[in-house]
C-alpha cells in the first residue's frame, strides 16, 4: 500500500504518524538520555528512574517491569540486588530511520514498551510506547483539522 502524504497549505509536506522516523521525533524531544551501570544497585536504578520521570535506562535496559517481576515478585531486596542480575543484556534496537508503525509493530508482538534507537553502534535514545502513541494521536488531529478545512471551504459554482 503507497503511504500518503498530507500537505498543509503553505507549511508544506507533512508526513503521517505511520511514515514519520523515529530519528524526527527524537530531534523533536528533549532527548536526554540517563544510563547506570550494570554493577550499580536495582534500588539506585528504580531512584533514578523515579527522578528522572523515566520508565527505562539502557544499560543493556533495565525498566519498571524488569523490576517488579524480577525483584518484586521474586522477593528480592532492590539495595542487595545488582542491575546486571536482572536487566536485558541485549534488547531488540531499532535505528533512527525506523517508522512509527514499525516501532509499534516490534513493541506489540514483542510485548515491551520502551526501544532503544542506535546508529553505528552508539544510543541516540529511546522510544517509548508513549511516544509512539502520541506521534499517531497528533497526526491524526493533523488530518481531521485538514478534513474540515477541505469540507468546510467555500467551492466556485
Amino acid at each position: 500500500m503507497p503511504k500518503a502524504v498530507h500537505v498543509a497549505g503553505a507549511m508544506g509536506a507533512r508526513k503521517t504518524a505511520t511514515e514519520e522516523t523515529v530519528g524526527s521525533m527524537l530531534r523533536a524531544k528533549e532527548n536526554q538520555v540517563w544510563q547506570i551501570a550494570p554493577s550499580a544497585t536495582v534500588y539506585d536504578a528504580v531512584s533514578q528512574m523515579a527522578q528522572r520521570s523515566v520508565g527505562a535506562l539502557p544499560v543493556g535496559i533495565i525498566t519498571e517491569r524488569d523490576y517488579a517481576r524480577k525483584v518484586i515478585l521474586q522477593g528480592r531486596s532492590s539495595p542487595h540486588t545488582l542491575v546486571r542480575e536482572i536487566m536485558t543484556s541485549s534488547p531488540v534496537t531499532v535505528t533512527p530511520e525506523f517508522t512509527v508503525q514499525q516501532c509499534l509493530r516490534i513493541m506489540s508482538l514483542r510485548r515491551f514498551r520502551h526501544l532503544p534507537v542506535v546508529q553505528d553502534g552508539n544510543l541516540c535514545g529511546i522510544i517509548s510506547i508513549g511516544d509512539l502513541v502520541a506521534a499517531i494521536i497528533s497526526s491524526q488531529a493533523f488530518i481531521i483539522e485538514q478534513l474540515e478545512t477541505y469540507i468546510a471551504a467555500d467551492y466556485p459554482g
